[in-house]
């Protein structure tokens, strides 16, 4: 089974496409979406945009939490399976199941077992069937402890460290559920040890492997298409900030992770808006401007074409 496939939002265009360099096929910039150039001040006579809300602000700190996996996926499986990072330390344990994870623009299986490290900013995604079970820790947003600065997939096939690892966990959830004093301050020491787990058993990359040039280049893209996502910018030009040609960078994306680069780019942009319609209030025509679509019309037409719905049909669902 793929997961992530889709049309290239080029096709829901409001103009025809320009013509691309053969290099370029499959990866310029989504007609729609503008670049960062394109987003300077109005030309001289030009009529002066009302103000649009302001997108709010995320927090500076958040809470320790645990979390089964089973409930991340509600509201819907978009929430776990499409490419998205959060801006905390995540470690997901998968006691049951199987499916398949996606890390920095790598793919890998995971079965029972198997303890996933994910830094603060990586790009993720992953699949859950119904038999799949675990927990999911958030170490906090603001956390201070040493954790690994890289991703980690571990399989912890020996009885001894699954159990550890286990009763960490809920030591956590235990005392986060107490209500006592003190309660979510012995919640951080056990996540302290938790750290200490993860770095006595992670001695390894992800997935026990040392990335080779194709991972390397592909944490790269994801990492820069992270912090970049909002701008406008298509795979184009993402493969010219990373001294390759877009054919490339397909090539090896689809290399480590059966996706190409613009459906990576096209489902986190589309994450993003699935997440600012469920979470806030803002106008339709200001979540498209925010993502660097340059009209609402073209925003709702891609938007519909990967979540099967229109912006305003997605947000009266809930």
């Amino acid at each position: 089974m793929k997961l992530f496939s889709g049309t290239p939002l080029s096709q829901f265009s409001d103009r025809p496409a320009e013509p691309q360099a053969p290099e370029a096929a499959g990866g310029a910039k989504p007609e729609g979406r503008k670049t960062a150039a394109s987003k300077g001040a109005p030309k001289a006579g030009a009529p002066v945009a009302r103000a649009l809300p302001a997108i709010p602000e995320a927090p500076a700190t958040t809470p320790v939490r645990v979390v089964p996996l089973a409930r991340l996926a509600a509201g819907g499986r978009w929430r776990i399976e499409a490419m998205r990072s959060i801006s905390e330390p995540l470690l997901l344990w998968f006691t049951r199941g199987q499916g398949r994870i996606t890390v920095g623009g790598v793919t890998r299986g995971y079965g029972a077992h198997n303890a996933v490290f994910i830094p603060a900013g990586t790009m993720y995604g992953y699949e859950a069937g119904p038999q799949s079970y675990g927990n999911a820790v958030f170490f906090g947003r603001g956390c201070t402890l040493d954790l690994p600065a890289v991703p980690l997939h571990l399989r912890v096939r020996e009885v001894g460290p699954q159990a550890e690892l286990s009763g960490l966990i809920d030591n956590i959830q235990r005392e986060l559920e107490s209500g006592r004093p003190g309660a979510e301050r012995a919640a951080r020491h056990h996540l302290g040890l938790l750290g200490v787990w993860l770095e006595r058993n992670g001695e390894t990359a992800l997935d026990g492997k040392k990335p080779d040039a194709a991972r390397r280049l592909a944490a790269r893209y994801t990492e820069l298409l992270e912090g970049e996502f909002r701008s406008g910018k298509g795979v184009s030009d993402y493969a010219r900030a990373l001294g390759v040609t877009p054919t490339h960078l397909t090539r090896v994306c689809n290399q480590t992770c059966g996706r190409s680069a613009s459906d990576l780019l096209h489902d986190r942009v589309i994450f993003e808006a699935r997440m600012m319609l469920s979470e806030t209030r803002l106008p339709i025509a200001r979540i498209a401007e925010a993502l660097g679509f340059t009209s609402a019309a073209y925003f709702t037409r891609a938007f519909q074409h990967r979540a099967g719905k229109t912006p305003s049909a997605f947000r009266r669902a809930g």
